[in-house]
């Protein structure tokens, strides 16, 4: 069932497009990558299914019953907010905010959800521990706790592993897949073309050549051959 549907989208700024007439279509339980050169629209997508960016024309259309504040969405962080003062378990349960509505209060349901993400992530163990004074890899571990607080449908990655070490970085994706392998649909922004040929269902190229389709055919695909192209000489 369609999940997410983005009909002959233009996105851009300040009446300049980055994304032409892209056309494409999310199911339940797909994992999508989304791929591309620095510039060619990636971020500006996803800020726009989320609804922080309006777009110049076209649709997206939200399905299986999801609302538009019911995705689980993890952006780049910034400086300002790996910094934040607060607890892992408040920043975890901040995932609920949306869904409070004029509450001023987490509801017992919640609070146990978000101990269930935590343990789910590895970070029970860090719930008093102060959000600021984490690795990175725990830190992103926390967000996408919070992450899984607003949805138990949707996630939307934005560079989950950015800044990670290696050892880190296997982890989160790995984290990742089990979480689509449990049914969750992943919309992931990724760099790392190995991670998209191996754990994604189907790749969308963002660039002078769109693509959209199966990682099979994909590395079919002339930007695929390219970018697997790149990936071998890199090694």
């Amino acid at each position: 069932m369609p999940q997410l549907t983005c009909e002959n989208l233009t996105l851009g700024y300040d009446g300049k497009s980055v994304v032409s007439d892209l056309t494409f279509v999310v199911n339940a339980g797909d994992y999508l990558c989304i791929v591309g050169e620095n510039g060619t629209g990636k971020s500006t997508l996803m800020k726009a299914i989320v609804k922080l960016k309006t777009p110049m024309s076209g649709k997206i259309i939200i399905g299986d019953g999801l609302a538009s504040d019911e995705f689980g969405y993890l952006p780049q962080q910034t400086d300002i907010q790996k910094d934040f003062p607060a607890s892992v378990r408040e920043v975890v349960r901040s995932g609920f905010i949306n869904r409070c509505g004029m509450r001023p209060f987490y509801n017992r349901a919640e609070k146990r959800m978000a101990e269930e993400n935590m343990k789910k992530l590895g970070v029970d163990h860090l719930a008093k521990r102060c959000y600021r004074e984490l690795s990175g890899g725990q830190q992103q571990r926390t967000l996408l706790a919070r992450a899984l607080c607003a949805t138990r449908k949707l996630l939307l990655l934005d560079e989950p592993a950015a800044g990670l070490d290696p050892k880190a970085t296997s982890e989160m994706y790995a984290v990742i897949n089990e979480l689509n392998l449990s049914g969750i649909t992943i919309i992931m922004i990724s760099h790392d073309i190995a991670v998209s040929i191996k754990s994604a269902s189907h790749v969308l190229h963002l660039g002078r050549q769109q693509f959209f389709g199966t990682t099979e055919g994909y590395l079919q695909h002339d930007s695929g051959r390219i970018y697997a192209e790149k990936e071998v000489s890199a090694t």
